[in-house]
């Protein structure tokens, strides 16, 4: 393995039934890269017609969740009353803070003709200061997302700053994340913009460092190296980092926090229906697991 390479991390596959989720945060070698504590590739998958993603409305806590597309569409409605559709290209953050609860669905005339659905859902952990804040959301068009042409790879700026540009995208601590296409037989360098540095194969060949990257795999940078990624083929990857988090976090289900009883006073909440539900979205919602899908690992 390449010096510039510190991990690689190997992704938990969740087949939902039509389609399948690559899961790679968190993980029992690493939990979080910078702010990022969950990292989720969503497809890509083409459903048949008729059907659709329903995620019924659910409880989330002390975190940031941050939703981009390659293809389809997805409907949100949350708690605090936002009802948004977002598409590729487009950048959905909703900040739980003290409580949100969201669903996610594919819309009407996705359902007709079949939906397709391919992209990256993170959620990224809160300073200790800000977990407890007031939920929020925020749509960013993809229009104003920037897209950097670095030597004919194109970058488009999610979250923070980079390649001279500045994403508008709210950043709750220092955060670095874009999607990156590179070009068949090109060659492009990984910034040491932050500190923490995992760079993700979702589609095509990459190396770096002389070292081949496996698709779907979380791969963790040196610090300050400035490793340089090569494709024969062409490539398309995800960069995400950011400062280090100040202190561990725990997540059990879909709560994050700071404080183990934080995330036990949530499950109790939830489970005795103190949660608001998304107004236009409440007649159903996903109970309490017994045994969750996510938690953290010591």
């Amino acid at each position: 393995m390449s010096d510039d390479i510190l991990l690689s991390l190997a992704p938990v596959t969740h087949d939902l039934g039509g389609f399948k989720v690559h899961r790679t945060l968190p993980h029992k070698q690493r939990t979080m890269v910078g702010p990022f504590i969950f990292f989720d590739q969503m497809g890509p998958a083409h459903l048949s017609a008729g059907q659709g993603i329903d995620v019924r409305p659910h409880p989330h806590i002390n975190l940031s969740t941050v939703t981009f597309l390659f293809a389809g569409a997805i409907m949100h409605r949350d708690s605090i009353g936002s009802r948004q559709r977002i598409e590729p290209g487009a950048v959905n953050l909703m900040t739980a803070g003290r409580g949100i609860t969201h669903s996610e669905r594919s819309p009407a005339d996705e359902r007709a003709e079949g939906p397709h659905l391919s992209g990256i859902q993170t959620w990224l952990a809160m300073p200790r200061a800000k977990e407890e804040m007031a939920p929020a959301f925020e749509h960013t068009a993809a229009g104003d997302v920037p897209e950097i042409d670095v030597d004919g790879t194109k970058v488009r700026l999610i979250m923070g700053e980079g390649w001279g540009s500045t994403s508008p995208v709210t950043c709750h601590s220092p955060t670095l994340y874009a999607s990156i296409v590179m070009p068949p037989g090109s060659s492009f360098e990984v910034p040491t913009d932050a500190d923490e540095r995992a760079l993700y194969l979702l589609d095509g060949d990459a190396t770096v460092g002389g070292s081949a990257i496996e698709r779907q795999n979380l791969v963790l940078l040196a610090p300050d190296h400035k490793p340089v990624l090569k494709t024969r083929e062409g490539a398309r990857l995800m960069l995400c980092g950011g400062a280090p988090m100040d202190g561990e976090r725990h997540v059990w289900w879909n709560f994050v926090s700071s404080s183990r009883e934080r995330i036990n006073e949530a499950k109790r909440a939830w489970r005795s229906g103190e949660f608001a539900l998304p107004p236009n979205d409440h007649d159903e919602f996903i109970p309490l697991p017994e045994i969750p899908m996510t938690v953290s690992y010591p």
